[in-house]
């Protein structure tokens, strides 16, 4: 057993992202050969016959074995991948587009609309600029207290019928009501009527 203490430095930020882009191309690069696997599969094939042929068109393709097969399997349902697959089945490219032409150009950078018509969430870039973007003409604040004002007069109203249906129940008792009951039924009705 190795007595020396270990020394680990620190991993840097570039580190981690030089290790994401190796990741990513390869795991990119074996989607599309198990995307031409699964078309060329035939009946009787499962996943694992699929894969083994995704391996190996991998391999006839770029002179390596690929060995990030745990980052696939983690990756391979996650949008970015099923998106990419999707559209190469079709044979077209994805597009920004929102579903209604009359809608403000915010709207282009807030949602990527691929042909199909599959959401995705704005990416990292986007999601940074929107939560910076200034206020433009109030208009901005005065949704908001719009929106508040609302809210306010919402939760007046549940009061309102809170104590009516609290008064009701009072009301409705059969058997006669304590002093504290009492007092609260004069002062509910003194409020509401």
């Amino acid at each position: 057993m190795d007595c020396t203490p270990h020394t680990h430095t620190p991993r840097e930020a570039s580190h981690c992202k030089q290790r994401w882009h190796k990741m990513n191309d390869l795991v990119c690069k074996l989607c599309g050969a198990y995307e031409a696997a699964n078309r060329m599969r035939s009946s009787g094939q499962n996943e694992n016959d699929v894969l083994k042929v995704a391996h190996e068109i991998f391999f006839n393709n770029h002179k390596k074995k690929f060995t990030l097969e745990h980052a696939w399997k983690e990756l391979r349902n996650d949008q970015k991948w099923c998106d990419l697959s999707s559209s190469k089945n079709d044979g077209s490219s994805k597009k920004r587009k929102c579903e209604d032409g009359s809608q403000s150009a915010s709207c282009q950078a807030d949602t990527v609309v691929d042909d199909e018509g599959t959401k995705q969430p704005p990416g990292v870039k986007a999601s940074k600029a929107s939560g910076k973007k200034a206020m433009h003409d109030g208009k901005d604040l005065s949704d908001f207290q719009t929106m508040w004002t609302m809210k306010k007069e919402d939760l007046v109203i549940k009061e309102r019928l809170s104590k009516i249906k609290l008064l009701d129940s009072l009301i409705a008792k059969q058997e006669p009501l304590a002093d504290y009951e009492e007092a609260l039924k004069k002062k509910l009705i003194n409020e509401l009527m």
